[in-house]
C-alpha cells in the first residue's frame, strides 16, 4: 500500500524536526500510534521497492597532451572524485563496483 502525500509528507517533515515521534504528533495534533502505523508502511515500502539501475552520463574523450604511451581509463564523479584504472581492467569490473556503491 503506497503512503498518501500527506502521510509521506509528515514523515518527511518529522525527520528533518529533530523532534521524538511523540514530539512531532503533540505537535500536529496526530495519532502516535497512526505515525508510527504509517512510518512502519513506508518501510517496509522502501525494502520491498525494485531499484531500477541509476544512469550515468559517460562522456568518452581523448586525453589531451597526453606524452605518456600508456591508456588509462578514468572515472570521474561530478569532478571531484577521480578512479583511475588500467585499461587491463576487465571492462565488468568497474560495472561490479558502481552496482555496489548504489
Amino acid at each position: 500500500m503506497a503512503l498518501q502525500d500527506h502521510q509521506q509528507k509528515h514523515i518527511c517533515d518529522w525527520q528533518a524536526s529533530g523532534l521524538s515521534q511523540a514530539a512531532y504528533c503533540r505537535a500536529h495534533g496526530l495519532n502516535a500510534k497512526t505515525f508510527g502505523n504509517w512510518l512502519r508502511a513506508k518501510r517496509r515500502g522502501e525494502k520491498h521497492a525494485i531499484k531500477s539501475p541509476a544512469l550515468i552520463p559517460v562522456t568518452v574523450k581523448p586525453a589531451a597532451g597526453l606524452v605518456e604511451s600508456v591508456e588509462r581509463l578514468q572515472l570521474r564523479c561530478r569532478g571531484i572524485h577521480v578512479l583511475e584504472l588500467p585499461m587491463s581492467v576487465s571492462p565488468r569490473w568497474p560495472g561490479k563496483l558502481l552496482s555496489c556503491l548504489d
